[in-house]
């Protein structure tokens, strides 16, 4: 590829890692259209040869990019930006699946800070001074043996750290030897599929669920089997039903993505008979289990796990920054040495620096100081909006209050498709979501997902009134005025 040098370019002076500078210009090239769907990419080692880096730094960029559906592997054939993929106008592209092909672009780089952003915490309420700290500190501290490869697996520093806060935090009872540091959740995804998911064996799937996640398992050639979700989680008999000899489940159990909800007990024991009598996996992401706001965060389902079914990830992402790009899995202890074999093929390791900081603020208590004060910051950004959107819409707004999570989801009146709502929202520097991008084969209701931890509590009010008036532009009107 001629264009590589500069599609690819990286700047060696920045602290962002090569992986994630690589990452990010690809994505840009996909999204602007200089990469356009179908189009072939060169190879790791290729573009390794090209840009003077690590063929494995290449092959974590690139795992990022298949994870969230950018980019497709094709064995000999070569890897390719995702054919699925499609020009929205002259800015981004976005995925779209055969029931939503009108589902909205992905949110510039840019939108990361708009009012209702969906997986963004609360970057105002961050401790920047403190972390600033202690990257000057572990970077000092930084020797010649520090600058070799790094472990495949994660740094053994921060592997501990997390093993001891799982634990005491989320009732999750693992030795530092079975976590496995990853570039966020979709990385975990990846080293999941690579490990245990074999393609072409089916998957349960909630419905509505993550869209990302669906788009990386379809993309790892899972068969995805869509199983409907009500107020108590996904509904086991109806999986049952469908496709009793799946081989994995993937979950959200603490608050389920998008609607919310807590998996009941029940069903988390019925779950978790099922994976031990078909010899299944049960895939759990607790990706925002820390904000639960009536009473103590919920135990995670791999707590209840005595059979070592359950493969239990976690992400930095809503907790820190998403801007990080670092999460990790807990691996059954007896796929450890097939975990760490799956590694090796995907990654060479991530940055040093960003574990030891991350460990650092770990150990010496700033992760659950900083837990704390967020939970209070957002049970108090949530009821402000909540308040702000009842008062503002009248009638014209039934909103759903779940006990934890870091969005609202709400239903307009008026019966104009969700899709609409957003692209109308968007044009007035809005963000918020469509709840039919999460569905499968569901028949979602015209729904929003509201995220609340980046609205302050004075601003709630203002919010709630620009969201109204940009729901009630006339679809017309901006193109009439010009």
């Amino acid at each position: 590829m001629s264009s590589s040098d500069a599609t690819f370019a990286i700047d060696r002076c920045s602290t962002i890692p090569l992986f994630q500078q690589i990452y990010r210009r690809a994505r840009a090239a996909i999204e602007d259209g200089r990469l356009r769907p179908g189009e072939r990419l060169p190879s790791a080692r290729s573009l390794a040869a090209q840009l003077g880096a690590a063929r494995g730094t290449i092959e974590t960029a690139y795992a990022m990019l298949a994870g969230e559906g950018w980019i497709v592997a094709r064995g000999a054939a070569g890897t390719v930006v995702a054919p699925q993929l499609r020009q929205a106008g002259s800015t981004a592209s976005t995925l779209t699946s055969s029931k939503h092909a009108g589902a909205p672009a992905l949110p510039a780089q840019q939108a990361g800070l708009l009012p209702f952003r969906m997986g963004m915490p609360a970057l105002d309420a961050f401790p920047r001074k403190l972390w600033s700290r202690l990257i000057a500190r572990e970077a000092q501290a930084l020797n010649i043996a520090s600058l070799a490869h790094p472990d495949i697996a994660g740094e053994r520093q921060l592997r501990e750290a997390i093993a001891a806060y799982l634990a005491i935090s989320r009732g999750v009872a693992c030795h530092p030897e079975q976590v496995f540091v990853t570039a966020g959740y979709q990385g975990a995804l990846t080293l999941i599929t690579r490990a245990v998911l074999e393609p072409g064996a089916p998957a349960w799937f909630e419905d509505p669920g993550y869209y990302l996640a669906r788009n990386a398992l379809a993309a790892a050639g899972t068969p995805l089997v869509p199983v409907p979700v009500d107020d108590h989680g996904l509904i086991v008999e109806r999986a049952l039903a469908a496709a009793p000899d799946a081989k994995a489940a993937i979950v959200t159990p603490a608050h389920h993505s998008p609607l919310g909800v807590t998996l009941s007990l029940p069903r988390r024991l019925a779950l978790l008979d099922w994976a031990k009598s078909r010899s299944a996996w049960i895939v759990e992401d607790d990706y925002d289990g820390e904000f639960h706001y009536q009473g103590r965060p919920l135990a995670a389902l791999k707590s209840l796990d005595r059979d070592d079914v359950v493969i239990y990830a976690g992400s930095f992402s809503k907790v820190l920054f998403p801007g990080l790009r670092l999460g990790y899995l807990v691996a059954p202890e007896r796929l450890v040495a097939r975990f760490t074999a799956a590694a090796l093929t995907i990654s060479a390791g991530l940055g040093r620096l960003e574990q030891a900081v991350v460990a650092r603020f770990i150990e010496e208590g700033h992760f659950a100081r900083h837990l704390r004060r967020m939970r209070q910051l957002y049970a108090a950004r949530r009821a402000s909006l909540a308040r702000a959107l009842v008062d503002v819409f009248g009638d014209g707004l039934v909103l759903s209050l779940q006990g934890g999570g870091m969005h609202l989801l709400a239903w307009p009146d008026g019966g104009l498709a969700d899709t609409e709502l957003v692209r109308r929202a968007e044009a007035q520097g809005l963000a918020p979501s469509p709840l039919s991008m999460h569905a499968i084969a569901a028949a979602c209701k015209p729904g929003l997902l509201l995220s609340f931890t980046n609205i302050p509590e004075d601003q709630a009010e203002s919010a709630a009134r620009r969201l109204l008036a940009a729901l009630k532009q006339d679809a017309g009107a901006d193109s009439s005025e010009s």
